[in-house]
């Protein structure tokens, strides 16, 4: 096997552990970077790895009570590689063992050759001592993750390792059928790594999308995060990047005109659309009493859909009148009478609404359209909350019924689309005291079951509840640094531990860390540039339907054993 020069030689570990290395004489320990591909030929099989550890030794303590002086090169480099020397920690996570009928990919002339053929497996045992470490070639990122133009998987590019130029691709298919999250604090790129991901998921088809826009970012255009202070840069929204497949709806069409957003259609919700679970999910933001939501449910016993516009129009004698037939408490519903007078606030909501707007959102979806929801200057907590789950809780209630078709019919016709539905902020919707009212927790718990899964964006994941956190299937994180969110991210992880130190040292911007079950392992990255490149690349065009089957390389033995 002809193999680039070694880096270094595996000198102990553990299989819970890790490898330590030593580095090489002629190897600088400044050229290794936490993050980095690294791969270990032992002599039977060849380990996949992620540098975790950089630090340096020495041979003998009086090295390090009398150091040589630092202009005497020629003591420096006696010392280099005996004396001094650079060491690395490696955390294994995928092997391969090559039989008589597989060829290594190292060996392979066409990078993409054998590739699809090879079967990595979960790391069982370690390399034995004195084994070399390499860098990844091309081939093995082929190897391990793929390449976007294979024709039997919807993989696609989100960017490249730290130190290579060769793509980074993660698998669609397997991306939506679980719910997702982008996580980093403010300024780390979240919304970018968004924007590349949804349009990743038009451009292949996997998925229609509901993204809930709370600060008018994906839809048109928006400013580039990157951009100068003299110039203001733009970088294109979904409708402008696939005209023909993503429709916009507006909670507030003056902002939306203003923007110059052209066909945004105008999304209007009535007071009989909001429910009691509704409200409970936003009684922080009303300052709403646990009293005045039981006597809620009285009122919407009594009155059906139309309890929020009847209790609006009673007077206090009505209401004491009410309370004496209905054992209500009439300082309770006076209370609430006062904090629902709030909803006139919010510029969607109206008493009685021609028709039904949410129908609306609901045909584009089944239709195979992509709709994004703008908000305009309606982006307050209390609204975005508020409409969020009352769109989503009758999106969900009709993917039931339809999941629920498909499964007694078996026609391939009754089928729903799957949906992925993005939501921001989310430790607002999915904290542990919420979670259980919002149809966003029910969604992450049920997972594919129903063909509806979430994409969450959140810059707090340590608000999220555990339960949901562990039900997260791919994870893309940029830069974190309080320890309570790190710790979340590793939420049900094995080996998480060794990958901290990783997401610690990430640059703060254009860099992430993914693992989780769109991926064979976890992996750093510097995201793709969302740029006119980009825009070229994977601007609307036709494009194939993908085969219903494809033989996922990696088993899934390994992904269990992973954690993922």
């Amino acid at each position: 096997m002809e193999l680039e020069n070694p880096l270094g030689s595996v000198i102990q570990g553990s299989l819970s552990q890790g490898l330590e290395v030593r580095l090489h004489a002629d190897v600088s320990v400044e050229d290794m970077r936490v993050g980095k591909f690294l791969v270990v030929q032992g002599r039977r099989s060849r380990f996949f790895c992620m540098l975790t550890d950089v630090s340096l030794g020495t041979s003998n303590p009086r090295i390090v009570s009398n150091p040589p002086d630092p202009s005497n090169t020629f003591l420096h480099e006696v010392l280099a590689g005996s004396g001094t020397y650079g060491t690395i920690n490696l955390s294994p996570m995928l092997m391969f063992t090559p039989t008589d009928a597989q060829t290594p990919p190292s060996q392979t002339q066409n990078p993409q050759a054998n590739t699809s053929a090879i079967e990595l497996l979960p790391v069982k045992t370690i390399p034995s001592h004195f084994s070399q470490v390499f860098d990844a070639s091309d081939r093995d990122f082929r190897a391990v993750f793929g390449w976007e133009d294979d024709p039997h998987r919807r993989n696609f590019s989100v960017g490249q390792p730290i130190d290579m130029d060769v793509p980074i691709c993660i698998d669609l298919d397997r991306f939506v059928e679980r719910s997702n999250g982008v996580f980093g604090k403010s300024g780390t790129g979240k919304s970018f790594l968004t924007r590349l991901l949804l349009s990743g998921i038009i451009r292949k088809r996997a998925a229609v999308n509901l993204i809930f826009d709370m600060h008018s970012e994906y839809g048109w255009e928006a400013t580039s995060e990157g951009g100068s202070k003299s110039r203001v840069s733009m970088v294109k929204g979904l409708r402008q990047l696939f005209p023909g497949q993503v429709k916009i709806f507006t909670l507030d069409p003056q902002s939306t005109q203003r923007r110059g957003v052209r066909d945004a259609q105008e999304l209007f919700i009535s007071y009989d659309q909001i429910e009691v679970e509704d409200l409970a999910l936003v009684r922080g933001e009303l300052n709403v009493s646990e009293a005045a939501l039981e006597n809620a449910i009285i009122l919407r016993n009594e009155f059906g859909k139309a309890w929020i516009s009847r209790l609006l129009s009673m007077s206090n004698e009505e209401i004491q009148e009410f309370c004496q037939v209905k054992m209500g408490s009439p300082a309770s519903i006076m209370a609430l009478q006062r904090k629902l007078t709030r909803l006139d606030d919010l510029k969607y909501l109206r008493p009685v609404c021609p028709h039904n707007y949410v129908n609306q959102v609901l045909e584009a979806l089944e239709s195979g359209k992509h709709v994004v929801v703008e908000f305009g200057s309606q982006s307050n907590m209390l609204s975005y909350m508020l409409a969020t789950n009352i769109i989503a809780r009758r999106i969900h209630a009709s993917y039931v019924l339809k999941a629920e078709r498909f499964l007694q019919t078996k026609n391939p016709g009754d089928r729903p689309h799957q949906l992925v539905i993005t939501i921001e902020e989310a430790h607002r919707f999915l904290d542990p005291a919420t979670v259980r009212q919002t149809i966003f927790g029910t969604i992450a718990r049920e997972m594919r079951k129903y063909f509806v899964t979430l994409l969450v964006v959140d810059q707090r994941p340590s608000g999220i509840d555990n339960e949901v956190m562990s039900q997260i299937g791919t994870r893309i994180t940029a830069l974190l640094n309080d320890e309570k969110d790190i710790d979340a991210i590793f939420t049900g992880v094995s080996g998480g531990q060794a990958l901290r130190s990783v997401l610690a040292k990430l640059d703060s911007k254009q860099q992430a860390l993914i693992l989780g079950h769109a991926v064979p392992m976890p992996v750093v990255v510097r995201t793709r540039p969302y740029d006119e490149t980009f825009y070229a690349e994977i601007g609307e065009t036709a494009w194939d339907e993908m085969p219903d089957a494809a033989v996922f390389r990696v088993s899934e033995a390994a992904k269990a054993d992973l954690g993922f």
